[in-house]
């Protein structure tokens, strides 16, 4: 039987590639684009060469934060499946609370109690994020589970952090966790005794 680190590892090579692959097949895709917006960056004292690199960039980091979010979520959830035999991913909920969206999604259930939202990180800065948050929020109570919001790396700019600031009231106000940054990794190696954290420094040292 594979250990959780062999599995965590066998991850780490799979979205490794496949970023590899997204990322290559766009830069041979950019060769051919029609640069001819490049006009207005020079207007604006951007140069060709630099107009060139930030839009291989922008579309390197949009690949880049796609990736590294879906990655951090599915590692996470294979240390509570390795934990606890009973935890379920994707878990589809009806909105009973409110009209949009139809149905709210909770990334890892566990023990029918504990309603995980995981994120890597959350820098929005729209306000209807709160709204659709809080009643995602009460569809989950009215289920009986204990919302828990997992974030590993906090927002630097101060108005996505005044909306985490808001959201963490929401969640302790409604009898739900909210963990985020350093604590985000302690509560998955407390609760799961799996340091995540350590596997991945070692992959990047291996």
């Amino acid at each position: 039987m594979e250990s959780i680190e062999e599995k965590i590892n066998a991850l780490i090579n799979k979205y490794r590639e496949e970023l590899k692959n997204k990322i290559d097949i766009r830069m041979i895709e950019m060769e051919s684009d029609d640069n001819s917006h490049y006009f207005i960056y020079k207007v604006l004292g951007i140069s060709e060469k630099e107009g060139l690199l930030i839009d291989e960039y922008q579309n390197k980091g949009r690949f880049l934060y796609k990736y590294a979010g879906s990655f951090l979520e599915e590692a996470t959830i294979l240390c509570f499946e390795h934990t606890f035999k009973n935890a379920k991913r994707k878990v589809m909920i009806e909105n009973t609370v409110g009209y949009r969206p139809k149905r709210f999604e909770i990334d890892c259930l566990i023990d029918d109690k504990y309603a995980c939202e995981i994120k890597w990180r959350d820098a929005t800065t729209d306000g209807d994020h709160i709204t659709k948050e809080h009643t995602r929020i009460k569809n989950i109570k009215e289920k009986g589970y204990i919302p828990v919001r997992i974030m590993f790396y906090s927002p630097n700019r101060e108005q996505a952090i005044r909306i985490q600031e808001t959201l963490k009231t929401i969640y302790k106000g409604m009898g739900g966790e909210y963990y985020s940054g350093n604590d985000a990794w302690k509560y998955i190696k407390d609760t799961t005794e799996i340091d995540l954290h350590a596997i991945l420094e070692k992959s990047i040292k291996e």
